[in-house]
């Protein structure tokens, strides 16, 4: 049984429904589909099976033939980062496409069948050509009887039997994967890792995500661009670190709701937040040039409205005049401008320079430690009992507020639930402070925790 998970790249032009392909082969809404040339940047991962054969499909960017490079009429500037010239954009592009294949064990090369043959499509398939791995040729959007038919036109490509298919209805997808898993080695189908912790590298535009990937895996994975706005597709990539699986999600830039632009990176933000979903701790960057400004403390709170684990990364470090006080002066101010995150780590980097990010993946496997840990029951009730004789609530309406007992039900986050004669007594002040000593008991650094106060029903 062969040891490593067989990769299956998509390839072709722009736009010609290779995103909606990976969507159908993995089935979810990873790829980015729009009706815009160059919409896919980086190369997306994903898992799936057939026939009981295991691989990973890797969605690329638009493929274009050298010849091609300088002829940018199908790319409209607005679809750009602001400030990049069109043409060593697509050279990106490129590059992703080709390092993709040549991770891949087979190819599917995906033409359109309702536009028909083109130059572009014939350039393609020179590459390919002299590719050392299988070629299946997919002709998409071939959902009527006609198109079909008009489907062999593509055997002029040289590639073989073209495969007529609807990515989007699903059509003849299972004829094509029926040959595609006949020459994957052999593979048992499974689900992304269990055992994987979740690590999203979240933030504003331009603080430096891709950098941090591509200085934590090693190896320039994700497109890096000094303009904002470079990464549009998360990026899932799963490495071994320390004997411990860790599957890094690189996300977008996450701006206010009302900076947002509409289309492409609209849906891209909305993807980053389910990309943060899908975490167990994230990664908040920060850029130490500028400090904490109002856009880090909305991404902030959007992590921490979804109960995840943060450490937070201070990038370019570097580009920073320094003494011996600025680490503490500017840790203290972090604490206040994120004052509702006072139990996250901080840590001070440069992704390009490599200053300690050796420390990020560490930290970020103790914060996902404490995120696991649960407390006894008696470690719970112990804490409550001692927190109630410390400081016993106050009376509201004469009435007075009864902690019966209590215990941890859930991790991930770590989740209390205290029995009291009546939760409305219970003031917000005194949750946070049973909170406060919670931790003061286990520190759970990095990770949120929910203290539920409930009514015991009264016997009859």
């Amino acid at each position: 049984m062969n040891k490593r998970k067989p990769v299956v790249a998509l390839v072709g032009r722009p736009n010609v429904g290779k995103s909606t392909l990976f969507n159908r082969l993995t089935g979810t809404r990873t790829a980015i589909v729009e009706d815009i040339p160059g919409t896919t940047r980086d190369r997306i991962y994903g898992h799936s099976d057939w026939n009981g054969v295991g691989f990973i499909v890797v969605d690329t960017g638009g493929l274009e033939a050298p010849t091609a490079v300088t002829d940018r009429s199908t790319m409209r500037e607005r679809d750009l980062p602001l400030g990049m010239d069109s043409a060593l954009f697509v050279s990106h592009i490129q590059n992703q496409a080709t390092v993709a294949m040549e991770e891949a064990d087979a190819v599917i090369f995906v033409v359109d069948g309702k536009e028909g043959l083109t130059a572009a499509d014939e350039d393609v398939a020179d590459v390919l050509r002299h590719a050392e791995r299988p070629v299946f040729l997919a002709v998409n959007k071939t959902e009527s009887p006609q198109r079909k038919l008009d489907a062999v036109e593509f055997w002029n490509l040289g590639l073989g039997e073209p495969y007529p298919i609807s990515a989007y209805h699903g059509d003849g997808t299972g004829d094509l994967l029926d040959e595609l898993v006949k020459v994957l080695p052999a593979y048992p189908p499974e689900d992304v890792a269990s055992d994987a912790v979740g690590i999203a590298i979240v933030g504003r535009p331009n603080v430096g995500k891709s950098s941090l990937l591509n200085a934590l895996i090693g190896m320039d994975r994700a497109i890096v661009s000094d303009v904002p706005g470079t990464t549009r597709d998360p990026i899932d990539t799963e490495i071994i670190y320390d004997g411990q699986t860790i599957r890094l999600i690189d996300t977008a830039g996450i701006r206010r709701r009302g900076r947002v632009e509409p289309g492409i990176e609209k849906y891209s933000v909305l993807r980053s937040m389910r990309s943060i979903d899908r975490a167990d701790v994230a990664l908040l960057l920060i850029d130490a040039t500028e400090g904490v400004t109002a856009q880090d403390a909305h991404v902030a709170g959007f992590v921490l409205d979804r109960n995840k684990s943060v450490v937070v990364i201070v990038n370019k470090w570097d580009a920073v005049e320094k003494d011996t006080h600025t680490i503490v002066e500017f840790t203290r101010q972090i604490r206040t401008d994120l004052r509702f995150l006072d139990y996250v780590p901080v840590l001070f980097i440069s992704a390009q320079t490599r200053q300690r990010v050796n420390k990020v993946l560490p930290a970020a496997l103790d914060v996902a430690e404490a995120r696991h840990h649960r407390l006894t029951t008696s470690e719970v009730n112990h804490i409550i009992h001692e927190a109630y004789d410390r400081n016993a609530p106050p009376t509201r309406q004469g009435r007075a507020l009864r902690l019966y007992y209590g215990t941890q039900i859930e991790t991930e986050p770590p989740t209390f639930i205290i029995f009291v004669n009546d939760d409305k007594l219970v003031h917000f002040s005194y949750g946070r402070y049973m909170e406060n000593q919670i931790r003061s008991y286990y520190p759970f650094i990095g990770t949120p925790i929910r203290v539920i106060f409930r009514s015991r029903e009264k016997r009859k």
